[in-house]
């Protein structure tokens, strides 16, 4: 599966890509503005979240009002280099040195330095309650996967797309870096984080306020079962993604 691949457009056009435009017009983004900041810190902890974070949004926000009276755990430290991350690619333009960067930066208390802002090179599985859910790529075929991924990538960034394909695209984008599963750790974060990055590189900075983290926490087990085509890399079906891109344009009808 290529990520320039358009072969389920029309039918994401069918289903939800034709309100995109509309939902678009209706988030408000002027209104937003004043909480960019706010937003960005919202994202990285609904992120953090989905990856087991126990640390809630109000949570975090109260330590942030009163940090010299809270010494900061794991959990904190967490999601303030997400953050970190954020802010970084707010202002980077979006490319694999930059990606690794973002993960070098948020996988600080995930992984021991040498893993961080690297690709993997062990094998990895997703595990479940029930076990092995999803084996990853092999780690010999992750640097000619993530060549074919940037390089199609680029592609995307510098081609003419409507409102309705940034999201197709990068619901795609999402999707497939999962399945490459490229870290030891982080890959959800760095999906989530790649997919809002690549929105806002073709439709503007505002499109980083969008709540698409908060909206996958939300329906976190809807997310899960939708990323999960196959129990393995070679065994995807990719044919079934279209429930999993439907989510992100709807995290506009349910704002912050």
């Amino acid at each position: 599966m290529r990520i320039t691949n358009r072969r389920y457009l029309d039918l994401y056009k069918n289903q939800i890509g034709d309100q995109i435009p509309q939902l678009i017009s209706d988030f408000n983004f002027t209104e937003k503005r004043n909480l960019f900041q706010y937003l960005t810190k919202a994202s990285a902890v609904y992120s953090s979240n989905i990856e087991g974070n126990s640390i809630d949004f109000n949570s975090f926000m109260n330590y942030e009002m009163n940090k010299e009276k809270f010494k900061a755990g794991k959990e904190i430290e967490e999601i303030e280099n997400l953050i970190e991350a954020y802010e970084y690619a707010q202002n980077n333009k979006l490319n694999e040195t930059n990606l690794l960067h973002c993960h070098k930066i948020f996988s600080d208390t995930l992984l021991i330095r040498s893993k961080r802002g690297k690709y993997r090179t062990e094998p990895v599985g997703v595990f479940g309650k029930t076990g092995l859910v999803y084996l990853a790529i092999e780690p010999e075929f992750i640097t000619q996967e993530m060549k074919v991924f940037f390089s199609d990538l680029e592609t995307l960034l510098r081609s003419p797309l409507n409102e309705t394909e940034v999201f197709y695209f990068a619901s795609l984008i999402h999707l497939r870096f999962v399945h490459i599963h490229p870290f030891r750790d982080g890959n959800g974060r760095a999906a989530r984080l790649l997919e809002k990055w690549f929105i806002a590189e073709k439709s503007g900075r505002d499109f980083w306020m969008i709540p698409s983290e908060e909206y996958y926490k939300k329906h976190q087990d809807y997310y899960f079962e939708t990323i999960n085509l196959g129990v393995n890399f070679y065994e995807l079906d990719y044919d079934s993604c279209i429930n999993f891109l439907k989510m992100l344009p709807a995290c506009l009808k349910e704002t912050f």
